[in-house]
């Protein structure tokens, strides 16, 4: 799973080169880049990846996009084939998981924000275990948002708890029974 930013001297293919070993190895291969080292692990071909807003404008080079713009902007990336889930964040707005089957979006749980540090990460990781613990794509996406939304209610660069992420899981799951 690459993620952040390349240490200084890194080539902008590097995540491009650890997905073609993924794939050469049959492994899935995850990636939460930006800028050049995204694209390029897009073009390459990825089972998921995670940008935010942001990041994703930058990758379709369009960074003023509104939200339907970038839910279209990441059915576009799976339609192309290269990327089979995107797990776009929205920050306060929530998130949206894009896969060939359709679009679902997830309103963050209601929380007072004290730092986003880490909330991002927070959210990859969680999803990435619970695909790992055997829960389906949408119960890992709901964990994601869960993870990233508990991390938020943190100080300054503190992560989530796990009562507080089990707990808007269940909200979340609530929502979406609904």
């Amino acid at each position: 799973m690459p993620s952040g930013s390349l240490a200084p001297g890194m080539p902008d293919d590097f995540y491009a080169r650890i997905a073609r070993r993924a794939r050469e190895l049959g492994v899935r291969c995850v990636v939460d880049a930006s800028g050049a080292a995204l694209a390029e692990a897009v073009d390459e071909g990825v089972f998921l990846v995670k940008p935010s807003g942001r990041e994703l404008g930058e990758l379709v080079g369009a960074p003023a996009l509104t939200i339907d713009e970038k839910v279209e902007a990441a059915r576009e990336l799976v339609g192309r084939g290269r990327v089979e889930v995107v797990a776009l964040t929205l920050g306060g707005d929530g998130a949206v998981l894009v896969t060939a089957e359709g679009v679902t979006r997830l309103a963050s749980p209601p929380i007072t924000v004290r730092s986003t540090v880490g909330a991002g990460d927070s959210f990859l990781g969680a999803m990435v275990l619970r695909l790992a613990q055997g829960h389906d794509l949408a119960a890992a996406f709901r964990g994601g948002v869960a993870a990233g939304a508990a991390t938020a209610t943190t100080e300054a660069t503190e992560l989530c708890h796990r009562d507080d992420v089990e707990r808007f899981e269940r909200q979340l799951a609530g929502a979406a029974a609904r």
